[in-house]
């Protein structure tokens, strides 16, 4: 039998990554909360990668508008 607790998505950052552009990601000020930074990115990863259209985002990296303005920003 086989343990599948850890899988590595191929379009997604690893931890370490993930860790070093943490301290390049400008913190959320005022107004709504942002979005878990790491999913939004890995979305931009995705968008990058596969080609697909932004409204094409699996559900899994957020709102794809998020992703996109995030993205031009």
């Amino acid at each position: 039998m086989v343990d599948h607790v850890f899988v590595i998505r191929r379009h997604e950052l690893i931890d370490v990554e993930g860790e070093l552009l943490a301290p390049l990601i400008s913190s959320a000020g005022r107004g709504r909360p942002r979005a878990e930074d790491r999913r939004v990115i890995n979305g931009m990863v995705y968008k990058i990668r596969t080609g697909v259209s932004w409204r094409d985002l699996p559900e899994r990296y957020g709102p794809w508008k998020t992703v996109y303005t995030r993205f031009r920003r």
